[in-house]
C-alpha cells in the first residue's frame, strides 16, 4: 500500500488517512471478504459499474456502538458530529509488539482532550498492513480509556487493526476498549493510515461513513485530515 501525503485544494491542505478497498485488503479474521467485479462496461453498457461485496467493518472504517452493545445505536442514528473534530495525535510509535498502552504514556494529552475532539493512537502499525505482524500491535488498556472518557472524548481512532488487543481462536473476550467507548455511545475508527503525513497542528478529522440504513453496526469510511489553519476564503469572481 502506498500512503498518499497531502494535496492542496483551495488553501486546504488535505491528507488521506484511507486505505484502499479492494479484493486484497486486509480484513480482521472470520469479516466477509471483500469483493469487486465489473458489472457493466462502456462497451456492452454504454457505462462502467462495479459490483461491490464488504463487510461493514471493511478497510478504514467507523464502528457505531449497536456494533457491540444490543440497544446501542445504530449507524443512522449517530450523530454526525462524532465523526468530524479537532484531532489529538498520541505519539506511541514506541510501543512493541502486543504492547500494553496505558494512561502514563497518554496523559501528556490530557489537557487537550475535551468533548468534541477525537483521540487518535498513532501506533506506526500502518508499515504492517497486508503482513501478519498487522495483528500484533499494540492496544489501549481499560484503565486508560477509562481516563480518556472522563475528559468528555467520545471519537477513538487507531492507525491498526483494533484499539483491543486482537485475540484470534481464543474464547476470552478481549473487548474492553469498544464496550467502553460504545457504550458510552460514542465511536471508534480502525485501520487508519498515513498519519506520520500530518506535520501541521490541530488537524481537523473528518472520517464519515457510508450511509447505511437498518441494523447498521459500523461502515467503511474515507477518513481525511485537514489543514484549516492557514487557509483563506477564495476570492470572488
Amino acid at each position: 500500500m502506498t500512503d498518499t501525503g497531502g494535496t492542496a485544494v483551495e488553501g486546504v491542505r488535505v491528507v488521506d488517512l484511507s486505505i484502499p478497498v479492494g479484493p486484497e485488503t486486509q480484513i480482521y479474521p472470520g469479516d466477509p471478504l471483500p469483493a469487486v467485479r465489473r458489472a457493466m462496461t462502456i462497451e456492452q453498457d454504454g457505462a462502467n459499474v462495479l459490483a461491490l461485496e464488504l463487510g461493514s467493518h471493511t478497510g478504514t472504517h467507523v464502528d457505531a456502538p449497536f456494533h457491540f452493545e444490543t440497544d446501542g445505536e445504530r449507524l443512522e442514528d449517530v450523530g454526525l458530529d462524532r465523526f468530524v473534530g479537532r484531532a489529538v495525535i498520541a505519539d506511541v510509535t514506541g510501543h512493541g509488539d502486543r504492547e500494553p498502552i496505558d494512561w502514563d504514556v497518554l496523559s501528556a494529552y490530557e489537557d487537550r482532550m475535551a468533548p468534541g475532539t477525537i483521540f487518535v493512537l498513532r501506533t506506526g502499525w500502518s508499515e504492517f498492513y497486508g503482513t501478519e505482524r498487522y495483528f500484533d500491535h499494540p492496544f489501549l488498556t481499560a484503565a486508560a480509556c477509562e481516563r480518556i472518557l472522563e475528559r468528555g472524548v467520545r471519537t477513538l481512532a487507531i492507525d491498526a487493526l483494533n484499539p483491543d488487543e486482537t485475540v484470534v481462536g481464543e474464547t476470552e473476550e478481549r473487548w474492553d476498549v469498544h464496550h467502553l467507548v460504545l457504550g458510552a455511545g460514542g465511536v471508534i475508527a480502525e485501520n487508519l493510515t498515513n498519519l506520520s503525513a500530518i506535520d501541521f497542528e490541530d488537524p481537523l478529522l473528518c472520517m464519515f461513513p457510508l450511509r447505511l440504513a437498518g441494523d447498521a453496526d459500523g461502515a467503511p469510511c474515507r477518513a481525511i485530515a485537514l489543514d484549516v489553519a492557514g487557509a483563506t476564503r477564495p476570492a470572488a469572481p
